[in-house]
C-alpha cells in the first residue's frame, strides 16, 4: 500500500517520510513524535488516561464500598458506563466524519471532566449513593460514544495515512503507562485521601487534553473531504463493510474475545476481593500487572510498519485466550500477578493488530463509521460481557470468569483459523490486495 497525500500549495510537507534504514529501533519506533501535533496529543492524552484509570479503580472501588462487595452491583455500573457505546457508538462515528474531529474530542472532554467533577464533589461531601454512580456511569458512557471513534480516527489526521501503525501503536504506548500508573496512584491515594480525592484528579486531567487539543495547528492536519450528510449515513458505512469480507472476518473475531474474554476490568477487582482478599492497594497491583504487559505489547507494536495479516490476529487472539484461562486457575495472588503480565501483552497486541488492520483497509471517507463499529464491538460488547461475568460468577465463581472467557475466546480464534485456512485452500485473493486506497487532504488554513 503506498498512500499518497495532496499537499496545500505554499507550505511543506511536515511529516516525516519512512525512517532511515540506519536510524536505530529506538527512533523507528517514536518516529510519530517528531509531529507537533501528535506530540500536543498525546501529552495531554497521557494526563487525562491516567486519572481515567485512576476513576476506574476508585468508581469500582466505591461501588463496591456502597454495595457490600456486590458483584450484580459492579456488573449493573459496568453495563451502565458501557450501554452508550452499544447503542450510540455508529451514530457518533457518523458524527466524526461529518464533523471537525478537533472540536467533537474539546467538547466531549470538556463534559467528562464536569461529570468527574460533579461525582468527586458527592463522594468527598459523603453524600454519594449507588444511584449517583449508577447516572454518572451512564453519562460517561454517552459522552465516551462521540469521543472515541472521533480520537481513533483523528489519529490518520494527525499524522498521515503512513504512520498510522506507528501512532496507533504509541497511543497504545501511552495509555498502558497510564494504566501501569493509573491503578497504582489510585491504590495509594485511595488508602490515604479516599475515593472522592481520586475523582477530582482525574476532574482535572482532563484540563491537559483539551489544552492540546486547542494548542494544534489546524493547518498541519490531514484531513479527507468531509463527505455530504446523505454520503454520511451509518448505512453507507456498513455497507462499505459488507463490500470488506477481510474486515468483516476481523471485526467477528474481536467480537467474540471482546465479549467473553475482554472483561478484566470487571473480573478482576472480584478476584482482589472475593478470591484473594486483597485490599485496595493489591488491588492495583493486580490491574499495574496486566498494564504492565499491555505497555511492552504497545512499544513492540510501534516497530510494525502496514497492515497486519490475518493470521497475525488470530495467532495473537489464541494466545490471550490460553492466558487468560490460566489467570483464572492461579492459586494465589503472586502467580496471578506473573501470569497477568503475559495475559495484557497479549490482550493489547491481539487488539491494536485487529485496530491496524481495519483501519488500514478501510477507506477514509468510511473511516469514522468504521472505527465507531470497532469501538462498538471491543466497548459496547461490555454490557453483555457484564451479564456473562455476572451469570457465570453466581453459578460457577469467581474464577470461571476468567477461564470459561479465556477458552471461549480461544475457540473463536481456532475457529477463525480454520475459516481463514480454508479461504487460503480456495484461492481467494489476499484482502490486503483489495484493500482501499487511504488517500488523505491536507487541510488549508
Amino acid at each position: 500500500m503506498t498512500p499518497s497525500e495532496s499537499r496545500t500549495p505554499g507550505r511543506p510537507d511536515k511529516s516525516p517520510g519512512p525512517p532511515d534504514k540506519s536510524a536505530g529501533l529506538l527512533a523507528t519506533g517514536l518516529r510519530s513524535l517528531t509531529v507537533r501535533n501528535f506530540r500536543l496529543f498525546a501529552a495531554g492524552q497521557i494526563a487525562s488516561a491516567t486519572g481515567t484509570w485512576m476513576m476506574v479503580v476508585a468508581q469500582d472501588w466505591l461501588v463496591l464500598d456502597l454495595s457490600g462487595d456486590s458483584g450484580t452491583a459492579l456488573a449493573t455500573v459496568t453495563a451502565l458506563q458501557f450501554t452508550p457505546m452499544l447503542l450510540l457508538t455508529l451514530y457518533g462515528g457518523r458524527i466524526a466524519d461529518r464533523y471537525d474531529k478537533r472540536a467533537l474530542l474539546t467538547g466531549a472532554n470538556v463534559v467528562s471532566g464536569v461529570l468527574a467533577l460533579l461525582l468527586g464533589l458527592l463522594v468527598t461531601g459523603d453524600a454519594a449513593r449507588l444511584g449517583h454512580v449508577y447516572v454518572f456511569a451512564l453519562a460517561l458512557g454517552v459522552a465516551g460514544a462521540v469521543e472515541v471513534p472521533a480520537r481513533l480516527s483523528f489519529i490518520a489526521e494527525l499524522v498521515g495515512p503512513d504512520l498510522v501503525p506507528n501512532a496507533s501503536a504509541l497511543s497504545g504506548a501511552y495509555f498502558n503507562i497510564a494504566r501501569v500508573l493509573g491503578p497504582s496512584l489510585a491504590g495509594l491515594l485511595i488508602e490515604a485521601a479516599g475515593t472522592g480525592t481520586v475523582m477530582l484528579l482525574n476532574a482535572a486531567s482532563y484540563a491537559a487534553t483539551v489544552a492540546g487539543l486547542r494548542a494544534m495547528r489546524p493547518a498541519e492536519l490531514h484531513r479527507s473531504p468531509r463527505p455530504a450528510a446523505r454520503d454520511a449515513r451509518v448505512t453507507e458505512g456498513l455497507a462499505h463493510l459488507r463490500s470488506r469480507p477481510d474486515l468483516v472476518a476481523t471485526l467477528t473475531l474481536l467480537a467474540a474475545v471482546s465479549l467473553f474474554g475482554l472483561n478484566l476490568q470487571l473480573t478482576l477487582p472480584l478476584m482482589a476481593r472475593t478470591v484473594f482478599h486483597t485490599d485496595a492497594a493489591a488491588f492495583g497491583l493486580l490491574t499495574a500487572a496486566l498494564a504492565a504487559g499491555s505497555l511492552l505489547a504497545a512499544f513492540t507494536g510501534t516497530l510494525r510498519r502496514g497492515r497486519p495479516p490475518a493470521r497475525l490476529v488470530i495467532g495473537w487472539a489464541c494466545a490471550f485466550g490460553a492466558l487468560a484461562a490460566a489467570t483464572g486457575w492461579a492459586p494465589n495472588l503472586p502467580t496471578a500477578l506473573v501470569l497477568l503480565v503475559p495475559t495484557g501483552f497479549a490482550s493489547l497486541y491481539f487488539a491494536q493488530a485487529a485496530n491496524h488492520r481495519i483501519q488500514l483497509g478501510s477507506d477514509p471517507a468510511y473511516r469514522g463509521r468504521v472505527m465507531a463499529l470497532y469501538t462498538l464491538i471491543l466497548q459496547g460488547s461490555a454490557p453483555l460481557g457484564a451479564l456473562f461475568v455476572g451469570t457465570v460468577t453466581q453459578y460457577l465463581g469467581t474464577r470461571s470468569a476468567l477461564w470459561a472467557g479465556g477458552l471461549i475466546s480461544l475457540a473463536a480464534a481456532l475457529v477463525a483459523a480454520v475459516a481463514d485456512r480454508s479461504d487460503a485452500r480456495a484461492g481467494a485473493p489476499p484482502a490486503e490486495r483489495t484493500q482501499a486506497p487511504t488517500t488523505g487532504t491536507r487541510s488549508r488554513p
